[in-house]
């Protein structure tokens, strides 16, 4: 095997953030012993998940030795709670194979539809609502998507999700990008990433030039659950985002032991609102199997929101939804009236 088009591919440099990528932690033992989690500890993880385990270094450089109760522990890494059954977690929460019009595409909403780009992410988060979905992996372009897009003229924005599509090299998002170029109605691309949380480095000159080049507006929103996800890097690579005019935002999920707490919740809106980043949504869980144990109530979630528009400005206060399949956007939850 070989030949002339296996040299050129090897002649090819990897991006640096895919070298990076590549330290990901896969292996629970090896993590473990990163973590220097006590005999006792291991017991509480679960081996061999369906889901499996996908941690970017970085984030767990960041996370506190021998405990099971730190915030980012307790978003990535599989714990044997995974395999309580509990009534209404499901499969498929949110339903998104009802919404398919591709094998890639769902229209859920009116004006838009998403794109799932690709199976891969930066991480697996725990409580993924979409760790059962069945990707189409066979066929690499866009073609089929590309054409509900053009044969649609009500739709002005396309999202880019997945997966995560920063997992994209950057040739394929290039070659998306100037497949909806040619659509004059497309006037708005949004990105639904995580990727800069985990590997900031992404966020390359590469990856910049396709966003600059592009005559459609640009938004990101990014997956943030606690302020320590956030550190100098992090700010960095987004703040090259925002020089060029696309707006940042943030949506995070309320997350029993994470983030349900008043301290936390104001911290964070804080720190994305001083690095620039507008705190979009806070989602309710998503009732997948296996994330009951980070399940909170609305009660809890209304005091939570409640005391964050007592405490910082309106607009720091992200909006508490829940996602509700067949619904024409996401569904807010009203704070109690007073009186």
């Amino acid at each position: 095997m070989g030949g002339p088009m296996t040299a050129l591919l090897n002649k090819i440099p990897v991006p640096a953030w895919r070298q990076i990528q590549r330290k990901n932690f896969y292996y629970w033992e090896e993590l473990a012993d990163f973590l220097e989690l006590s005999p006792d500890l291991r017991k509480e993880v679960l081996p061999h998940p369906r889901f499996v385990l996908n941690l970017p270094r970085r984030l767990a450089e960041k996370i506190k030795k021998n405990t099971t109760d730190d915030p980012l522990f307790l978003q990535f890494v599989p714990l044997k709670k995974e395999l309580d059954s509990s009534p209404g977690f499901v499969s498929e929460p949110v339903q998104d194979s009802s919404f398919q019009k591709t094998k890639k595409l769902l229209q859920k909403y009116q004006g838009r539809a998403l794109i799932l780009t690709t199976s891969a992410c930066a991480m697996h988060c725990r409580f993924c609502f979409r760790q059962n979905f069945p990707y189409e992996t066979q066929t690499a372009d866009f073609a089929q998507e590309l054409q509900y897009l053009q044969q649609h003229t009500d739709l002005n924005e396309v999202i880019l999700s997945g997966g995560d599509p920063l997992s994209l090299t950057d040739g394929q998002l290039a070659q998306l990008f100037a497949g909806i170029e040619t659509i004059p109605h497309i006037k708005k691309i949004r990105f639904h990433t995580r990727f800069p949380i985990g590997i900031p480095e992404r966020i390359d000159n590469s990856f910049l030039q396709i966003l600059e080049s592009s005559s459609k507006q640009i938004i990101f929103i990014i997956h943030c659950n606690h302020p320590q996800e956030i550190d100098i890097d992090v700010a960095a690579s987004l703040k090259r985002l925002q020089k060029l005019g696309i707006p940042v935002l943030n949506q995070a999920v309320l997350l029993k032991g994470v983030n349900d707490n008043e301290k936390t919740l104001l911290d964070l809106s804080e720190t994305l609102v001083q690095n620039g980043i507008i705190p979009y949504y806070l989602h309710q869980l998503d009732l997948v199997e296996g994330a009951a144990h980070f399940a909170v109530s609305d009660e809890r979630a209304q005091e939570l929101i409640q005391f964050l528009q007592e405490n910082t400005s309106g607009f720091a206060v992200p909006r508490l939804v829940r996602e509700v399949p067949g619904q024409p956007s996401k569904s807010p939850i009203p704070l109690p009236s007073c009186g």
